[in-house]
C-alpha cells in the first residue's frame, strides 16, 4: 500500500489528507512548481488530486501510471472524461461537500445583486450618499417574486428551499422532470425553458458545463427575459455567452446579474468589471475553511475507497 504515491496539484488544508496519507504517499505540488513540473514528474503517481490545471490530453498522456483522477469540487469541464476513458483512467468529483457553500453563495449573490449592495458600497466608499427615495437608486426585494431554477439537482434544490424562506415562489426546468411526488414535498413546479426565462423574476443556475449546456444563456436569451430580472451563475461560467451577458446588462435587457464563475478564467472582461449592475466574485463558491477541508477529504476518500477497499465513488466517466 505504501507505494502507492499520489499527486494533489493545488493549495489544500492539510487536514483535509490526514486519512490520505496514513494509507499513500501523498506529494503536494511544490508551491512554484508549474504544469512543467506537473507534466514531467507525473508517469511517478498513480492518483491524482487535480485542482488549478486542465486535465487535457496531455496532462493524462503524462500520467503514464495514473488509474484516477479525482476533481476537487463537483465540476470536472476542465478534465478530458473520455479522453481518461479511453486511457483507462478512472475520473471522480466531490459532490457533496460543495452542495451548502455553493448554495449559501447563490442566495448571497441573489440578495447582493437584487439589494444593489455593490452600487451602494462603491458609491459610498467615493464619499457619496444615495438617496433611496428616488426609483432609479431602489433595490428589489424577493418576497412574492418568483425564483426560476435551472438545473434542479442537490444544489438547486438548496437553494429552492432557501429561496422559500423569502417567500418566493420557485419554478424549475431541468433534463428530467422530478416526480410529481418530490414535487409536492418541495413546493416546485416544472415548467419548459421559453416558460422559465419569460416568468421567472431571478434565474440561477445549476448546470454543470456539457456541449447542450455552453452559451445556453445568450443573447436571444436574455431579450426574452423581463427587463427587470436578475441572473446568478455560481455553476459553470460556459453556461453563459459573456459578451451577449454584457450587452444585456449595458443595455437594460436585464436588470443585473450575480457571478461567481466566468466564461475564461481567471480573466474577467472590463467591460463587465465597470458595470454597476453586477456582482462579481472569484470563483469562491466553496470558498470557506469548512468547505475547503470537507472537499479534500472527500476527493481523498474517492482514492481509498478506489485504492485501499477497490470500490469507485463519485466517477463521472462510466
Amino acid at each position: 500500500m505504501s507505494k502507492i504515491k499520489i499527486l494533489v496539484t493545488g493549495v489544500v488544508p492539510e487536514a483535509g489528507l490526514a486519512e490520505l496519507r496514513k494509507n499513500f504517499t501523498v506529494d503536494c505540488k511544490p508551491e512554484k512548481a508549474g504544469r512543467d513540473w506537473v507534466l514531467a514528474h507525473l508517469p511517478e503517481y498513480d492518483g491524482l488530486i487535480l485542482m488549478g490545471l486542465q486535465g487535457d490530453r496531455e496532462l493524462i498522456d503524462a500520467g503514464t501510471n495514473l488509474k484516477i483522477i479525482t476533481a476537487i469540487g463537483v465540476g470536472f469541464d476542465h478534465i478530458d472524461i473520455e479522453y481518461a476513458k479511453q486511457k483507462k483512467i478512472v475520473v471522480t468529483n466531490c459532490p457533496q461537500s460543495v452542495l451548502i457553500p455553493t448554495a449559501e453563495m447563490t442566495f448571497a449573490l441573489i440578495l447582493a445583486t437584487v439589494r444593489r449592495l455593490h452600487f451602494y458600497d462603491k458609491t459610498i466608499r467615493e464619499g457619496k450618499w444615495v438617496s433611496v427615495s428616488k426609483p432609479e437608486n431602489m433595490g428589489t426585494g424577493l418576497q412574492g417574486k418568483t425564483l426560476g431554477i435551472y438545473g434542479m439537482g442537490r444544489i438547486g434544490s438548496q437553494v429552492a428551499k432557501y429561496a422559500q424562506v423569502f417567500s418566493m415562489k420557485v419554478i424549475y426546468h431541468n433534463r428530467h422532470q422530478l416526480s410529481s411526488e418530490k414535487e409536492a414535498k418541495m413546493k416546485v413546479n416544472y415548467v419548459d425553458f421559453a416558460t422559465l426565462v419569460k416568468t421567472a423574476d431571478v434565474i440561477t443556475l445549476h448546470a454543470p458545463a456539457t456541449p447542450a449546456t455552453t452559451g445556453v444563456f445568450n443573447k436571444q436569451v436574455f431579450q426574452q427575459m423581463k427587463k427587470t430580472a436578475y441572473i446568478i451563475n455560481a455553476a459553470r461560467g460556459k453556461l453563459i455567452k459573456q459578451t451577449d451577458l454584457i450587452a444585456a446588462l449595458q443595455n437594460g435587457d436585464i436588470a443585473g446579474a450575480g457571478l461567481d464563475v466566468y466564461e475564461t478564467e481567471p480573466e474577467v472582461p472590463s467591460a463587465l468589471r465597470a458595470l454597476d449592475n453586477v456582482v462579481l466574485s472569484p470563483h469562491a463558491g466553496a470558498g470557506t475553511q469548512e468547505a475547503r477541508t470537507s472537499v479534500t477529504a472527500e476527493a481523498a476518500q474517492n482514492l481509498i475507497s478506489y485504492f485501499r477497499d477497490h470500490r469507485l465513488i463519485n466517477q463521472v466517466n462510466k
